[in-house]
């Protein structure tokens, strides 16, 4: 078979393990031909490709990133878009695609599925709010990253009797800050699951600072909101492609703490160093198991499927059941990050 390849979306560690996962068991397992799209599904509305080989995938294992890059492109809701991917796979004789993604990537994977293409999804985002698998690709790693970051922040805040205020991604659901707010020892953890008030934050950081500490850590993620009708009005910073703007929240967060209690505090924004670097063991095994997956589903002929980690087992759920759908933190989790403050 000619099977295609490409990774969409926002970079993170361990796509290039699921990369090479699939040229391996394609070439290797089943004598397949690996078509590879660049930067993503943009590269298949262009016609931009590359025949894969095992010489694409020596050492690439410890390398974060993608090496067939990525774009932030849905042909859906491009003009031409959709024919343009029709086009582009007619002309190369697709007969499968393997889409490497997050929510984005794979919501335009269905919509070419229903144009009657063969669609096998791999999950991948550091937000890991891909609905129907406990783990995506990359969300490991980012977790590590923010943690490190908050374990080196306390050092400092400890010293010089500060409010650190540190700013984590994760727009629709806050998997990265609970999680590393836990592991790093946040005194409070601000998700986009639970809208926060700020008078009660005020209150908490007053009560602590005067009976038994002189420090705190307040991680916040990008997508955080205060409640409606609280008394800090705020409303979510967007780009120009609809993206939350890196900081904003943070900022305000910082600022009205340092207001209203008159402590010194300060702002750390983790951005892109969350998505980059070398990926741990747990993403690159990740990332192999899914890309063998998806050759073994694409040969057997079971498509318009995504691999999901389910109880550490590998399993295939229907795409249209996945698509559109978020992901979010369970309340067990959000009582933990709040018990523990």
């Amino acid at each position: 078979m000619r099977i295609g390849l490409l990774t969409g979306g926002g970079d993170c560690p361990g796509l290039n393990a699921a990369i090479r996962a699939v040229v391996k068991q394609g070439l290797g397992e089943y004598g397949h031909t690996i078509i590879g799209f660049r930067n993503g599904w943009k590269g298949v509305v262009d016609g931009d490709v590359r025949t894969m080989s095992r010489e694409d995938i020596r050492n690439v294992l410890p390398q974060g990133g993608t090496l067939l890059g990525t774009a932030r492109y849905h042909p859906h809701s491009a003009d031409g878009g959709l024919d343009g991917v029709m086009a582009t796979l007619e002309a190369e004789r697709i007969e499968a695609l393997i889409c490497i993604g997050g929510d984005g990537t794979l919501h335009a994977a269905n919509k070419v599925a229903e144009q009657g293409i063969k669609i096998v999804a791999i999950p991948k985002t550091i937000d890991n709010d891909v609905a129907g698998t406990d783990l995506s690709i990359g969300f490991h790693t980012a977790v590590n990253i923010a943690t490190e970051a908050i374990d080196r922040i306390h050092t400092t805040a400890e010293s010089h009797n500060r409010v650190m205020v540190v700013e984590v991604m994760g727009r629709h659901a806050g998997w990265i800050a609970v999680n590393a707010g836990i592991a790093g020892g946040a005194e409070l953890v601000l998700a986009p699951e639970e809208p926060f008030d700020m008078d009660r934050i005020v209150k908490f950081l007053k009560h602590r600072h005067r009976s038994h500490a002189n420090f705190s850590i307040v991680v916040v993620a990008e997508g955080a909101l205060p409640k409606e009708g609280s008394s800090m009005q705020y409303e979510a910073q967007l780009g120009k492609f609809g993206e939350i703007v890196a900081g904003a929240i943070g900022e305000r967060v910082a600022n009205e703490i340092a207001t209203r209690t008159g402590f010194d505090t300060r702002l750390t924004i983790l951005g892109h160093v969350q998505r980059g670097g070398t990926p741990t063991p747990t993403d690159r095994i990740l990332g192999s198991r899914f890309g063998v997956a998806a050759v073994d589903a694409v040969s057997r002929g079971e498509t318009n499927v995504m691999t999901a980690l389910r109880n550490e087992e590998v399993v295939l759920v229907p795409l249209e059941e996945i698509a559109g759908k978020v992901k979010h933190v369970p309340d067990d989790l959000l009582r933990v990050a709040r018990v523990l403050a």
